[in-house]
Parts: C-alpha cells; sequence; structure tokens
C-alpha cells in the first residue's frame, strides 16, 4: 500500500478531520471513494470519503461514518493509504515517488554518485536528492538537460553533469 495522506488534527464539531497530503493526485480524496486507514494498531481500515476540500495547504476529509468531533479525534496520527494496484498509470517519462526513491545514480560515463533518499518540490521542477556514500547531499534538478535516462526496473538513473552540480 502506498501513502497518501496522513491525519494530522480534526476541524470543527462535525468530524471534519485536517489531513497533509501527500500525494500529487489529489482526486483520491475524491466523494465516494474508498481509501484505507492504517490505526494506531497497524491495522488497515477501509473508510469511504463523504467529502473532501483544500483549506490553506491543507485538506480537509469527511468520512463517512464520522459524524462527531469524538469520532475523529480518535483518528490523529493515522495514516491514509491506498492500494498500489489501484493507483493507475503514468505518461511515459512520469514516474511515482516509491519508484524513484533508492534509485542509484551514474554519471553517463558509469560512475556512481549515490542513492535517491528523497524528493523536494520547491518550483518549477523536483529535485532529487542523493545522498553518496559519505551521506553528504547531492541535489540533482529533475530537468532534461541533467536526466538522461531513469531505468525502474533496475533502479537506476544516470546523469549529465552540469558545472558546479557535484562541487
Amino acid at each position: 500500500m502506498l501513502t497518501i495522506g496522513k491525519i494530522i488534527n480534526t476541524h470543527g464539531i462535525n468530524g471534519e478531520l485536517k489531513i497533509i497530503e501527500q500525494t500529487d493526485f489529489p482526486d483520491r480524496f475524491s466523494e465516494g471513494k474508498t481509501i484505507y486507514m492504517v490505526n494506531d494498531k497497524n491495522e488497515v481500515v477501509p473508510i469511504e470519503i463523504e467529502s473532501y476540500r483544500q483549506m490553506n495547504k491543507f485538506g480537509l476529509l469527511k468520512i463517512k461514518g464520522y459524524d462527531h468531533i469524538s469520532d475523529a479525534e480518535t483518528l490523529k496520527g493515522f495514516e491514509l493509504k491506498v492500494k498500489k494496484e489501484d493507483i493507475g498509470q503514468l505518461n511515459e517519462g512520469e514516474f511515482y515517488y516509491f519508484e524513484i526513491i533508492d534509485c542509484e545514480v551514474f554519471t553517463i560515463e558509469g560512475e556512481l554518485i549515490g542513492k535517491i533518499d528523497s524528493i523536494m518540490s520547491p518550483g518549477a521542477n523536483d529535485v532529487w536528492v542523493v545522498k553518496n556514500n559519505k551521506n553528504k547531499e547531492i541535489l540533482i534538478p529533475v530537468i532534461p538537460s541533467v536526466i538522461k535516462n531513469v531505468d525502474i526496473d533496475n533502479k537506476r538513473v544516470e546523469i549529465e553533469v552540469m558545472e558546479g552540480l557535484l562541487d
């Protein structure tokens, strides 16, 4: 299962939940959809979405059957997930974060730079955070002039090193 959000608090008195989205696809929270909640006992519980809306940088989620703040308060800290087989296909050249994390990064000459540890989305393009064997972070912009080949099956990425990128 893949994490798509986390419940961080309640909102109002009618059982609405404040969540942090961890997906680029907010339609995963569409009314009537079934997603899964992992509770504090690590049990996976299917839930049906009654409603969803944005408020500032948070999402406000209403789950069917949770109609009061006292019901919702017990859900703080729970993760929201979808089944891996339900995520759908992306276009060519697009990848899910979970596919990119832990890929080894090489120069086009074959020199190992490190492994992708995390992904940042600061603006115009994503940035892959690569940790080398000395645990130093190297920031790789995800742009066509840098990313030359991504082989998800072999967890391998090849990049063209721009001037100053590895300094």
